[in-house]
């Protein structure tokens, strides 16, 4: 999942300066005239390649979050409020076994293709065996065996139980069209030019900085939204991005905005608003535990001792964007608070340069003047990577490279660029990077995506669903699969304790911050925006929710 997209410390570029002006839209200076029809989204992304393949975590479909405008899931989760009820969506029920290993679904019989063709049932399986057949489709790691359509029920089945994935199950597949896709070769590389979807919007237009989708004229199976067209503009960086939003351009985003309160809600105290609604996901730095030295927990444990947490919540995040996480078990408070096992309550980070450089030496390595090194007598150094456009990642990064200096680690700062960094961190190559983890109902997704073995791959192949840093440990996969396969409260506490404690004492990640999923927006044209007195569902525009967020909203003046 695409959960976040931050930017760049410099200030736009040309492209950003010329690709949404203000007097080209047709919602400008109209608060007291006609009702609005076109909402503006942005996000800091820079160019984009024409690629809408939903599945694909790089493709602009993916990156600007329009894939799921044109296609739709199954149900709709809400992960402000991950334990209400799942919303019927394209399904009208869902059922599982149970054990959790297989789930059916009742699809709608009023939904329809853009192309006017009918979803079926055969169109859901289809989806899933797709998923099933291609890894590299399969974002969320579910290990799908089988599905098969009967009627207009369909069977998804899973290899092992999937209580603590139901929402990946559901919520995070976009049901494609087995008449187009059956004739795609290679649905891993293709670009979907012309994407078919069951969504109320079509792709009208594509410039590698802006995309416009304009909606169903008939066929959707609900009320159509208000929204006539979307436009998606790809900015440059968070200053060219957040420039478009202090002055109108741009309506809606997930970006970190420095100082935001005078930055851009003083702009407009009336209508700019940002809502960062926090969920059960962290960010921190990963690292890559098939390289030497940083196979060695004792050093990572070290690493962890003097990164600065609070210096990079207040710094690097602007005291609010992601809160720091405390707790030395990686589980950001409130929301991981009842998880933390009895031998980690209360126990909080703190840094400790002088307990860093004891437990290196009693680990085998020498602090010889400034330079840490290490057990063959080799000076330890490290690169940090990031792309280039993410401001609080970068300035995360240079506070990293201050902190292991501290302990004779040599850090230098890669700003990359961003698709070559997905693909690297996915495929292993790095060996540091800011990243975040998935997020759920439970901290199962935090410790699976840091330490699940079952993702292993060699390096130089993608594990997109997560262990980008090759964490390689028996017991973690074992506690991770008996939680997920537990069938009482009592065995999920065992095997979260036993998680935890892997986690603190080998630290295959550095928790820093916890997640949130959140945006920036305007009520100048539109209204009906989720906020803390209508939380129905995440406000940041590359997640599934962002469909029903559109559907939600209503001209201001309308």
């Amino acid at each position: 999942m695409r959960r976040r997209q931050l930017l760049a410390v410099a200030l736009a570029g040309a492209m950003a300066t010329g690709v949404a002006a203000c007097g080209d839209s047709p919602n400008a200076n109209k608060k007291n005239g006609p009702t609005a029809t076109v909402l503006n989204i942005g996000m800091p992304n820079g160019p984009q390649a024409e690629n809408n393949n939903p599945f694909l975590t790089t493709s602009a479909a993916a990156s600007l979050g329009y894939r799921w405008q044109i296609f739709e899931p199954l149900m709709m989760w809400n992960p402000v409020k991950p334990a209400d009820p799942f919303k019927p969506w394209l399904a009208t029920k869902a059922e599982w076994s149970a054990d959790y290993t297989a789930v059916k679904v009742t699809i709608r019989d009023n939904a329809t293709w853009s192309d006017g063709q009918k979803v079926t049932a055969e169109d859901v399986a289809f989806t899933y065996n797709l998923v099933k057949k291609y890894p590299a489709l399969n974002d969320q790691g579910v290990p799908y065996t089988d599905a098969t359509a009967s009627g207009n029920e369909v069977t998804i089945k899973m290899a092992s139980p999937q209580f603590v994935n139901q929402q990946k199950v559901l919520w995070r597949v976009p049901i494609v069209p087995k008449h187009i896709w059956e004739k795609i070769s290679d649905p891993t590389t293709d670009a979907l030019k012309q994407p078919v979807g069951s969504g109320p919007y079509t792709l009208k237009s594509f410039t590698p900085a802006s995309m416009t989708l304009t909606v169903r004229d008939k066929g959707y199976w609900q009320d159509l939204p208000k929204v006539k067209e979307l436009r998606y503009t790809s900015y440059t960086d968070n200053s060219a991005q957040t420039t478009a939003l202090a002055n109108g351009e741009s309506e809606w985003s997930f970006v970190f905005i420095p100082n935001y309160q005078a930055v851009f809600v003083a702009k407009d105290q009336e209508h700019h608003k940002v809502w960062a609604p926090a969920i059960l996901g962290i960010h921190g730095l990963y690292l890559n535990t098939t390289k030497k030295p940083f196979d060695d927990p004792a050093l990572r444990r070290a690493m962890n001792m003097v990164i600065d947490r609070a210096d990079i919540f207040t710094t690097a995040e602007a005291g609010y964007f992601h809160p720091q996480v405390k707790s030395v078990t990686g589980l950001p408070s409130p929301a991981g608070d009842s998880f933390v096992a009895p031998e980690f309550k209360g126990q909080e980070h703190k840094v400790d340069v002088d307990g860093a450089k004891a437990l290196l030496t009693g680990a085998g390595y020498k602090l010889e003047g400034n330079t840490l090194k290490d057990k063959s007598g080799k000076a330890v150094t490290v690169k940090l990577t990031d792309p280039a456009g993410w401001s609080d990642y970068q300035t995360s990064l240079e506070i990293v490279k201050d902190n292991l200096s501290k302990i004779g680690i040599t850090a230098t700062i890669d700003k990359a660029n961003q698709d070559a960094w997905f693909r690297n961190v996915e495929q292993g190559n790095f060996e540091a990077t800011f990243r975040w983890t998935e997020g759920g109902a439970t901290p199962y997704d935090i410790y699976r995506t840091i330490m699940d073995g079952r993702q292993l791959k060699p390096i130089g192949t993608a594990s997109p669903a997560g262990n980008f840093g090759r964490f390689n440990n028996k017991e973690a996969t074992d506690a991770l699969v008996a939680y997920a396969n537990a069938t009482d409260e009592a065995a999920r506490t065992t095997a979260m304790n036993t998680l935890q404690k892997i986690f603190v004492e080998q630290m295959p990640m550095i928790p820093v911050g916890a997640d949130n999923i959140g945006g920036a927006y305007s009520t100048k044209n539109w209204t009906g925006w989720p906020d803390d007195s209508n939380p129905y569902g995440a406000m940041q525009p590359t997640q599934p929710n962002a469909l029903d967020v559109v559907l939600h909203l209503k001209p201001a003046n309308g």
